[in-house]
């Protein structure tokens, strides 16, 4: 029989910023499916999590292009997936969720790959969000132009 076996992330919700960018990413837990008794590993460890930004900026949208996670140990150096586990990134591929005006929040589930040796106790300190985006500048003008209405015919 298959169990997840879950492990907790304290703190389960932090306040990020990156630049003009802001968040929070909110409920992260770490989860590997194990097989019942013998603890065998049939799914390996998954961060999950949601993340939540938003554009604090008055005057430019923000497009979003992508994230990338690291796990950074004790002496601040990146912890390595084991084997042909990929690099954990995020996508912003849903139409509108990469383009955030002034203001704009977007919310975003994190679902990413999360090495075997990190959840060793005391081996990570901290989780590394690298955010890459495009600011460009956002007006909005208001143009009045005269008219007059001639007589209905």
């Amino acid at each position: 029989m298959i169990e997840d076996k879950t492990y907790t992330v304290t703190p389960a919700s932090v306040k990020v910023q990156a630049g003009i960018v802001t968040g929070e990413v909110t409920e992260m837990k770490v989860t590997e499916r194990v097989e019942k008794g013998s603890a065998r590993v049939v799914a390996p460890a998954k961060l999950t999590g949601t993340l939540k930004l938003k554009n604090t900026s008055a005057n430019q949208t923000v497009r979003l292009v992508a994230g990338k996670i690291q796990y950074i140990d004790a002496q601040g150096q990146p912890i390595k997936l084991e084997g042909t586990r990929t690099e954990p990134t995020l996508k912003f591929a849903t139409y509108g969720s990469e383009r955030l005006d002034p203001g704009q929040d977007a919310t975003q589930s994190l679902d990413v790959e999360f090495p075997a040796e990190a959840l060793k106790a005391k081996k990570l300190k901290e989780i590394r969000l690298e955010l890459a985006y495009i600011p460009s500048p956002y007006r909005e003008e208001t143009v009045n132009f005269t008219v007059s209405i001639g007589e209905g015919k």
